[in-house]
C-alpha cells in the first residue's frame, strides 16, 4: 500500500464515515503517517457532510505504536518530528468536534493505545489487548499523549499501565472504562460501532461539539500551550542513551 493510501473513508451513509488505519502491517507510527493523520482529523473538523467518524485497522493489530526498528535509527531531526507527530495528530483526534468511534479489533498499544483514549466511544473484540509500553521502550510521554491520559485514566490504572509498560484484556479495560462494549467477533464489531456512530450522527452538532470542547478545553488548552512553547521540539531529542537498547530488546 502506498504512503497515499494509510488512510482511506469509506461512506456508511447518514453522516457516519469510516477512516481506515492502513499502513500495515502493525499500523505502525511514523512522523509521515501522524501528519496524515492530523491532516485528515483537521479535514473532518470542518467537513459538513461527516457527523460521525469510526476508526478502524484493516490488520489483526489495530496499532502497535512507534515503529521501533524505524525509530532505532532516528538523529534528533526525526526524533523531533515524531514527537511533533503525536502530540499534533493526537490532539488533532481528541479536540475533533466530531463524534469519534474506535472499533478495536486487536492489540493498541503505546501510541496505539491513544486511538482508543482519544475517542467518544470505544468498542472492542473480545481477542485484543492494551497498554502503554513506552517505559519498555526507554521513552517518556510528549505533552500531547501525556496530558490526553492524565484526563482520561483513572489514577490507578494510569499507574498500572504507564509505570509497568503491562498490557491488559477487554474485561480489565471495560471494567477500567477504558471499552464500553466488547464484541463476540469482527461483524458484531462493526455491527456495535455503527450503532453506535449513527446514534450519534443524529444528536444535534453544535451542541455535541461545545459540549466535548467544555469536558476537554482544558486538556487541549495545556497541549496547545505547551507546544507554542517548544514541547513539539525538544532541544536533545526525545531519545537518552537507554532508548535505542531498549528498543532493541522489545523488537527481539
Amino acid at each position: 500500500m502506498s504512503d497515499s493510501e494509510w488512510i482511506t473513508r469509506k461512506d456508511h451513509g447518514g453522516g457516519v464515515f469510516e477512516i481506515r488505519l492502513g499502513r500495515g502491517p502493525v499500523n505502525a507510527l511514523t512522523p509521515e503517517f501522524l501528519n496524515q493523520i492530523k491532516g485528515e482529523f483537521d479535514a473532518i473538523a470542518v467537513d459538513p457532510d461527516i457527523r460521525a467518524v469510526i476508526l478502524t485497522s484493516p490488520f489483526k493489530v489495530f496499532s502497535a505504536g512507534m515503529d521501533l526498528k524505524a525509530a532505532r535509527e532516528f538523529d534528533i531531526p526525526r526524533q523531533q518530528a515524531v514527537v511533533r507527530g503525536l502530540n499534533e495528530a493526537f490532539l488533532a483526534i481528541y479536540a475533533c468536534p466530531k463524534p469519534v468511534v474506535a472499533a478495536i479489533n486487536g492489540a493498541a498499544i503505546a501510541g496505539g493505545m491513544f486511538f482508543v483514549l482519544c475517542s467518544d466511544v470505544r468498542v472492542a473484540m473480545a481477542k485484543t489487548k492494551f497498554g502503554l509500553a513506552e517505559v519498555q521502550v526507554g521513552v517518556d510521554f510528549p505533552v500531547g499523549p501525556l496530558e490526553i491520559a492524565r484526563a482520561t485514566l483513572d489514577g490507578n490504572i494510569a499507574r498500572r499501565l504507564m509505570l509497568t509498560g503491562q498490557t491488559i484484556g477487554p474485561i480489565a479495560a471495560r471494567n477500567f472504562n477504558l471499552v464500553d462494549i466488547i464484541a463476540d467477533d469482527a461483524e458484531d464489531l462493526m455491527g456495535y460501532a455503527l450503532k453506535e456512530a449513527r446514534t450519534l450522527a443524529e444528536l444535534p452538532a453544535g451542541a455535541f461539539a461545545s459540549i466535548k470542547r467544555q469536558l476537554r478545553g482544558d486538556t487541549i488548552t495545556k497541549i496547545e500551550t505547551a507546544m507554542a512553547a517548544g514541547a513539539n521540539e525538544p532541544a536533545n531529542g526525545w531519545f537518552t542513551e537507554e532508548t535505542v537498547p531498549a528498543m532493541t530488546k522489545v523488537i527481539g
